[in-house]
């Protein structure tokens, strides 16, 4: 097997004086979508944001693309970042830009592109989620299902090579959520990324997957893909997929 694209070992995170995460050993192969899933407040974003490199392990270390996140120097983590995107929970777009700006800003930072090269970059992103004739919204003039397709936009604007999505169908109706996760799909089939995607919602863990992961009880369970999840033997997992309040799991 190759190297990983992303890797934890024996990877501990603490915030706030706790330990969200203890011992984590994780990794995922180039072109993988993992979904991650578990109960609220179980560590889902925060082991997300260990592999993208956002947070530091209190123990252990996060790899990307067989560089360490810790040991990598500001300019390394700058050169890599050009190659990871990511979608925030609840977006985090820059109000104070326009649709189009929110795009641009990637760009800016990261590549030396012209005028037109940037306009059309951004015009084929926001063409990718359907948001074409919204260029010169400001977030606050933008429905929340709006948000987070710009959101997606931007995380895709450098054409990166692992895509990281927290919880991208939170807040959305059905309708929207179904369009949210069709386009994560096409996405990934597009750019041919690899991708983790956080999920509170098991239709979409199993709509998304190739291989699931249960974070919960500071641990991290391989739950397979969606048929061996379905199946799992751990009681811990059945807890989760089935919706039941009393278990091992400790629920939210």
């Amino acid at each position: 097997m190759s190297q990983p694209v992303l890797e934890l070992k024996n990877v501990s995170v603490v915030l706030g004086g706790e330990y969200i995460l203890k011992g984590i050993n994780l990794s995922v192969q180039k072109g993988e979508t993992i979904v991650l899933i578990g109960p609220s407040g179980s560590g889902k974003s925060v082991l997300l944001k260990t592999l993208a490199g956002i947070y530091d392990p209190y123990e252990g270390e996060s790899f990307c693309e067989g560089h360490s996140w810790k040991q990598m120097s500001v300019l390394g983590k700058h050169d890599l970042a050009a190659k990871v995107g990511v979608q925030f929970q609840r977006g985090a777009l820059f109000d104070h830009l326009s649709a189009a700006e929110n795009i641009e800003f990637p760009l800016r930072e990261h590549l030396k592109l012209s005028e037109d090269e940037i306009a059309r970059r951004v015009k084929e992103c926001l063409s990718a989620v359907d948001l074409e004739k919204s260029a010169g919204l400001m977030p606050h003039e933008m429905s929340g299902g709006m948000r987070q397709r710009l959101s997606v936009a931007r995380a895709i604007a450098l054409q990166p090579e692992i895509l990281f999505f927290d919880d991208p169908t939170a807040g959305l109706d059905p309708l929207n959520s179904d369009k949210m996760a069709e386009l994560l799909v096409a996405l990934k089939n597009k750019i041919g990324a690899t991708m983790v995607v956080v999920t509170h919602d098991m239709y979409r863990a199993y709509q998304l997957a190739g291989r699931i992961f249960l974070v919960g009880n500071q641990s991290v369970i391989d739950c397979g893909n969606a048929e061996q999840t379905r199946n799992h033997a751990d009681a811990r997992v059945q807890q989760f997929i089935q919706g039941k309040m009393t278990g091992p799991l400790n629920w939210g």
